[in-house]
């Protein structure tokens, strides 16, 4: 019997690690309650070849429109619904 030995694509590599910013475009609350699909901000919890799971400190919501309790939406590393985080300056305090 032929051995068969499997290896990813070259030059590969996983462009997300935990603890990662990123946005994901999705359904979510805004700071006024209302459901909006933006952009939001959340942080990479696990990633695995194929898919990356991304909590919120936001209510967000399904397509189907349930909420999801767990604030974690899974989705493909290679989706164009997520993206790195926007680097913003912080104000100084007066």
């Amino acid at each position: 019997m032929t051995e068969l030995s499997f290896t990813s694509a070259p030059g590969r590599e996983n462009t997300f690690k935990v603890g990662d910013r990123v946005e994901v475009y999705c359904d979510h609350e805004n700071s006024k309650g209302d459901r909006v699909r933006d952009w939001l901000e959340g942080v990479i919890v696990q990633v695995d070849p194929k898919i990356v799971a991304v909590q919120f400190q936001e209510n967000v919501y399904l397509t189907d429109g349930w909420m999801v309790p767990d604030h974690v939406l899974w989705c493909p590393p290679n989706s164009e619904q997520i993206r790195p985080a926007l680097k913003r300056k912080r104000k100084m305090r007066s």
